[in-house]
């Protein structure tokens, strides 16, 4: 009998027929709503593995009620939506997936920059409401990119591949990190400093750090106030790291100048949240790794990773390293 795989989400049908061919194949049919909660639970009851997305929450209840559930496949780098001890204690593998998203992160990350420096929203919603009566010397400008320093919070692989693209634009790159990134520094002239230093410096800060319990609130309204007035802050990590209220509130006092967010404290983000009637605020709704190319390479991780667990291999990306590979 094939083992039984339940997707949290509908998937492009090239990807349910490789894996039809060596499991049993039942999924939740919509692209962009997401499984409820009783749904879930139920069908883990049946499920020898799991293939989700990042807004499932997968805690003890989930793991309890999955008693044949051997390998949970998270469609993502984060895993901040799993209780990875749950999971160990339940003996049930979690995966993710690196990597493959790096670089379509790392380019969303700094488009997002170069779009919020360059009022390009704002622009081009300008154009389209008929708004555009004549030239004018100082219309819509934004702030120059090149030369200027960037800062990264979080010099992990994608933290790095942004370093480059500014590298690409003559920034000065510096970085705050749990540790030391020697590989950056000396291929791209990264300088590490604290946080503190960072803040005061950087005239773009952009957070790309995991979110985990010492980074969980790291930016409130004392680190915008440290930073310059003319500076930019870039989110294309996870909200829950950043205070929105905080946020707020510096760009309102003008404590900081603009501000270009993927990623939010409670997604999708209300339509009417405060940070989203800011002109000087550019909001997306989480699309870091989405082109085609990334979620088709994100979705056959995935796959790979199931494959792995069912023929007794090591997965290519198992994220708890205490996983004990059999049920007692």
């Amino acid at each position: 009998m094939k083992p039984r795989v339940y997707v949290t989400r509908k998937i492009p049908g090239e990807i349910v027929a490789r894996l039809q061919e060596d499991y049993e194949v039942d999924m939740w049919p919509k692209e962009d709503v997401q499984v409820p909660r009783e749904i879930l639970l139920e069908k883990v009851k049946k499920a020898d593995a799991l293939l989700t997305v990042i807004s499932d929450r997968l805690d003890d209840e989930v793991f309890s009620a999955g008693e044949h559930l051997k390998v949970v496949a998270n469609m993502a780098v984060g895993y901040d939506n799993i209780d990875l001890e749950s999971a160990s204690r339940h003996n049930v593998a979690i995966c993710n997936t690196p990597d493959v998203l790096t670089d379509t992160t790392a380019d969303l990350a700094f488009a997002l920059l170069l779009a919020t420096a360059r009022r390009m929203i704002e622009a081009a919603e300008f154009i389209k409401e008929g708004k555009w009566k004549s030239w004018s010397p100082l219309l819509l400008a934004g702030t120059d990119v090149h030369h200027k320093t960037i800062g990264i919070v979080g010099m992990g692989k994608i933290g790095t591949v942004v370093a480059k693209r500014a590298a690409g634009f003559d920034m000065e790159i510096i970085y705050h990190n749990r540790n030391r990134h020697e590989v950056a520094e000396e291929m791209l002239g990264a300088r590490y400093c604290s946080l503190d230093e960072l803040l005061a410096e950087a005239d773009f800060v952009v957070c790309l750090a995991p979110l985990t319990p010492e980074t969980k609130g790291l930016f409130q309204r004392e680190q915008f106030q440290k930073m310059k007035k003319e500076a930019i802050f870039i989110n294309a990590s996870r909200g829950p790291i950043v205070n929105e209220d905080a946020l707020y509130e510096a760009l309102q006092a003008g404590e900081i100048a603009a501000a270009g967010l993927d990623v939010f404290n409670e997604e999708p983000i209300d339509a009417d949240h405060p940070l989203l009637q800011l002109k000087n605020v550019v909001a997306l709704p989480h699309i870091g790794s989405a082109t085609k190319e990334t979620r088709l390479a994100m979705m056959e991780t995935c796959c790979d990773n199931l494959d792995a667990i069912f023929a007794d291999r090591a997965p290519k990306t198992l994220v708890n390293k205490d996983f004990l590979g059999s049920r007692n």
